[in-house]
This record gives structure tokens, C-alpha cells and sequence, in this order.
């Protein structure tokens, strides 16, 4: 039994076959999906999916890239949402430096915003950081977020700022690029991240895993991810389904 702890079922990309998308997922072996939404159109579309099925939950965020466009009533209105009895965290948000729509003092502002958003309404977030690693981290240090913890999603960095994340009570979650046969530098976490602060995910539509890489990614392959995480730590696949969903009930509050 997996969780796949970041897919984006709400995404334009699985409009028209979205329920064989999720029993494709299911005779998988995945049983449960947290569906993330990051603007005002895919957090309705989130909420609304996971009203239709038991074992899907949804997250309320506002994505960095966006940060320019988000309000002080899109973040009233994500407070008022926390509050839905199928949404299990806030995000994503953080920090994003590749694209240029929202400039960084703005993507700051609005990160610590939700951050604070999450603390009040003691819900985990969810984070996205791309080529911002050190700003993310100073945020999260400077706004005490280890007193609700997290995730950060899609991991991409090396090694050496485990330990601080560690520090925050976040958990690593990896996705495809765990599998791609040249990516190091996610190999070296899925074996040193302490298993119990590991979980998986697909991302999906996007970073399908290998032998898929290229194609559009789904909640299904988040089976190949686990599989080959078990293989670098040297663990059955069945063990690493098992922890990591038990670590994914804990952190998104779900009595299993």
C-alpha cells in the first residue's frame, strides 16, 4: 500500500481520464493520494476530488512562481479552507528563482504569510524550492516552522542540508528523478534520509520515472519510485510501502 504524497490530479493534463487515472493508481498498489493545489482554480478542482473519494486529501497553497497575483482574500480565503475536513497540510508555497513572474522580496512576503497561515491553523506545509535552497531554509528557521512541520517535496539537493531539514521536524519526499540512472545526488538521500522522515511521491503529470521519463507522469508510477528507493537501501519494497505511508498518516494528521 502506497501513498502518493504529492500528484496533481487537478491538473489540465488529466481532465479527460482522471478516474482511470486513479484506478490505474489503485491496482498499482496505491492506495492514497494527497491532491495539491497551488492557485485559485486547482484548489477548488483539489478539494473537489478529494470529496469523491476517501482516500484522497487535498492541500491548500499558493504556488511561488504565482506569488505576485495572491491577495489578502486568496489567504483568507486558503485560511477558511484549512478548516475542510478533507485538507491535510498548506502548500505548496516557498520559493522559486528559475522563473522571474514574482519577484523574490514578493515570493519571501507571501512564503512567510502562509507559513505564519499554517502555524495558526497548526496544519504541516508543503514546499516547493527551486535554486532558492538557502533562502528556504533561513525562512523556515526564521519563522519557527518546526513547530508544525512539513514536507519538501520533490527533493532535489544534495546531502548536506539533510541535517537542517532534519533540524525543522520536515520530512524528504522523493520522486522520478530518483530512478533516472544519472541523478547522484537524490540516490545519495533516499539512503541517507532516516526512514522514518522519507516519503514518496510521483508529482504527477510532471517528472514521470524511469522507463517513462518524458511521458506524462501518473499516480501509478509513484510505484517505481518506491521500488527502486527499496533497492538503494537495500530493503524489501513491501517494508519501504509500509513505513512510508505510516509516515505520511502521522504527518497528514490521517487516522489509517
Amino acid at each position: 500500500m502506497l501513498f502518493d504524497t504529492h500528484v496533481h490530479l487537478n491538473a489540465r493534463d488529466f481532465f479527460e481520464d482522471r478516474d482511470e487515472t486513479i484506478q490505474r493508481a489503485r491496482e498499482a498498489g496505491v492506495e492514497y493520494m494527497t491532491v495539491v493545489g497551488f492557485d485559485r482554480e486547482t484548489i477548488k478542482l483539489a478539494i473537489e476530488i478529494a470529496k469523491q473519494d476517501e482516500k484522497i486529501f487535498a492541500a491548500v497553497g499558493w504556488h511561488p512562481v504565482d506569488a505576485i497575483d495572491m491577495s489578502d482574500e486568496d489567504l483568507k480565503w486558503i485560511e477558511e479552507l484549512s478548516q475542510h475536513p478533507k485538507v491535510v497540510a498548506i502548500g505548496e508555497m516557498g520559493l522559486d528563482y528559475h522563473w522571474d513572474k514574482s519577484p523574490h522580496e514578493v515570493q519571501k512576503e507571501v512564503f512567510r504569510k502562509q507559513i505564519r497561515l499554517a502555524k495558526k491553523v497548526k496544519m504541516p506545509i508543503i514546499i516547493h524550492n527551486r535554486e532558492a535552497t538557502e533562502d528556504v531554509l533561513a525562512i523556515l528557521e526564521e519563522e519557527s516552522a518546526q513547530e508544525i512541520g512539513g514536507i519538501m517535496h520533490c527533493y532535489s539537493d544534495s546531502v548536506d542540508y539533510v541535517d537542517r531539514i532534519l533540524a525543522l521536524n520536515f520530512h524528504i519526499s522523493l520522486g522520478g528523478p530518483v530512478t533516472f540512472k544519472n541523478a547522484k545526488l537524490p540516490k545519495e538521500v533516499a539512503v541517507q534520509v532516516p526512514l522514518e522522515k522519507l516519503l514518496v511521491e510521483t508529482d504527477a503529470p510532471f517528472l514521470a520515472p524511469h522507463p517513462n521519463r518524458g511521458k506524462r507522469n501518473e499516480p501509478a508510477y509513484v510505484k517505481l519510485v518506491a521500488e527502486k528507493i527499496a533497492e538503494l537501501r537495500e530493503m524489501s519494497y513491501e517494508e519501504l510501502a509500509r513505513v512510508t505511508t505510516e509516515n505520511a498518516f502521522r504527518l497528514f494528521n490521517i487516522k489509517g
